[in-house]
Parts: structure tokens; C-alpha cells; sequence
């Protein structure tokens, strides 16, 4: 399967944009972060048809119009909450067993 590189009016599309130059970045923050742009990226219908690395507006589910350079059509979601805490794992369990001997003691 091919890559695909143009989108055309109407297709699902995610576009990137620069919030904040370095310099326009807060003095609080760590010196790593600070010297990068702050970028987003946004998800959306493309207003017109547009090549990656085009300047393009999409409508998101929301209905804003936001500017951006094409980076990906049709793409996914890829997030993740990171990986659990094992202190966290068991609360599940634990607590299914806990309310159930509650109810067998109540039941008594």
C-alpha cells in the first residue's frame, strides 16, 4: 500500500502548529523545554486539497477553523496513559474481593 501524500477537500486530516516561538516561552521553565517551540496538533476536515507539508484549514469535530501545515491524512489516535502503577494494578481485585465477603458477611 502506498503512502499517501495529497488529501482533497473533506478528508480527515491532522495539521500542525506553532503556538509559541523559544522566545516567546515563558522564563519559568526548564531550559530543555524553553528552547522549544510549543506546538499542537489538531485533527479536522480539510478545507481544501493540500500536499503534506502544505498550509491547510480544517473544520474539527467541534466546528473551529484552525490554520496548519498538513502532517497526516486519515490519521489515527495513538495515545497511551503510559504504563500503570504497579502500586495501582491490584485495586481492582482487591477491592471486588473486599466488597464481596461484605456482602457474604451482610448475607450471614
Amino acid at each position: 500500500m502506498a503512502d499517501i501524500t495529497s488529501c482533497t477537500a473533506g478528508d480527515w486530516v491532522e495539521v500542525e502548529r506553532v503556538l509559541l516561538e523559544p522566545a516567546d516561552r515563558s522564563a519559568n521553565l526548564p531550559e530543555e523545554t524553553a528552547a522549544q517551540q510549543l506546538r499542537m496538533w489538531v485533527k479536522g476536515f480539510a478545507g481544501a486539497a493540500a500536499s503534506l507539508g502544505d498550509e491547510v484549514t480544517v473544520e474539527t469535530m467541534t466546528g473551529r477553523a484552525v490554520t496548519g501545515t498538513l502532517t497526516d491524512i486519515n490519521p489515527g489516535y495513538m495515545h497511551t496513559f503510559g504504563r500503570p502503577t504497579p502500586e495501582l494494578t491490584h485495586v481492582g481485585r482487591d477491592l471486588r474481593s473486599r466488597v464481596a465477603a461484605y456482602r457474604a458477611k451482610a448475607g450471614e
